[in-house]
């Protein structure tokens, strides 16, 4: 029996939640297409000072797919916190971070680099970035006010229309041939505009989501996201990725009924639930219960996903 081929695209913590649940499926080959446009923190400390692409999502989505989570969560992000400052402030940096940075100078190729750890975290499934260039995200807001830095584009009062890099940035071609022979490519779970759509926005990425047979499913967050999604129902966020050129067969969304003290908290924090504004729709649409509550937070639970996923492939 052929393994069917799933292919996720994004980056950050939603990315690693369905990768999370994807990897226990037996009868898949699961690739994931992460963006390295994010430029805060421990990643963008050490993009600038070595000049190398971001890393951040990478290792998130490292862990996430390591047959020993647990354990390699722990290594992974144990964060430095003070420094001798001999050679380098290490304080703030997440060791999987150092890692990556360390074999990435040793082997002067990054693509090796995250091969080599992949091989360390038994990783189940292929890692592959978007673009292997230093890039920087940008945003243009509807005032017409222009933001750079992925970091930054959610910290305006504003709302955005599009985003875009201001180079011609070069796909890794190993992107490229994952979408093209899958048969199933996923976008989400996570922030629209500083995770899914930097890959999406890609021009090869772009061309190969519009040539390739795969089916692409679109998985919405549950809720919006403050200084990105402010006001957005669940057509609005499937709008802005075909704006800049998803395509998008099928969308799954959660139906499950939200703890109140647990809302009340996210609507306190300027964070409301994604709803469904219109009956009909150009694309399927699969309400499903996927959520956990946990420590007052609202959470995609990997399991669910797993299962709605296998049922669509």
């Amino acid at each position: 029996m052929n393994k069917k081929k799933i292919v996720v695209i994004g980056g950050g913590h939603g990315q690693a939640t369905i990768c999370r649940g994807l990897k226990e499926l037996e009868n898949i080959e699961l690739t994931a297409i992460v963006t390295v446009a994010d430029d805060g923190g421990s990643t963008g400390r050490l993009r600038k000072q070595f000049h190398i692409p971001a890393m951040g999502d990478i290792r998130n989505v490292m862990i996430a797919m390591s047959k020993r989570e647990s354990l390699m969560r722990g290594l992974m992000e144990y964060r430095f916190e003070d420094s001798d400052g001999t050679e380098m402030d290490i304080a703030g940096h997440n060791l999987g971070n150092l890692i990556l940075t360390a074999l990435t100078q040793q082997s002067g190729n990054f693509l090796e680099a995250i091969q080599q750890v992949a091989e360390v975290l038994n990783v189940q499934g292929k890692i592959i970035p978007a673009t292997t260039e230093v890039i920087s995200l940008f945003a243009r807001m509807e005032d017409g006010v222009v933001v750079k830095g992925e970091a930054n584009i959610p910290t305006l009062d504003n709302h955005i229309v599009e985003v875009f890099y201001d180079q011609n940035v070069q796909a890794t071609p190993q992107a490229i041939e994952a979408i093209m022979k899958a048969d199933v490519v996923i976008y989400g779970i996570g922030s629209v505009y500083t995770s899914i759509l930097p890959n999406v926005i890609i021009p090869k990425v772009r061309e190969a989501l519009k040539n390739t047979k795969a089916k692409k499913i679109y998985i919405c967050n549950a809720m919006s996201q403050p200084g990105e999604t402010d006001g957005y129902c669940l057509e609005d966020h499937v709008q802005a990725l075909l704006s800049h050129g998803a395509k998008v067969d099928v969308v799954i969304g959660s139906k499950d009924i939200i703890p109140s003290t647990i809302l009340e908290s996210y609507i306190r924090n300027g964070s409301h639930p994604i709803q469904v504004s219109e009956l009909k729709h150009a694309y399927r649409l699969i309400m499903e219960p996927l959520l956990t509550f946990e420590n007052g937070l609202i959470r995609h639970d990997p399991k669910k996903i797993a299962e709605v996923i296998e049922r669509e492939a």
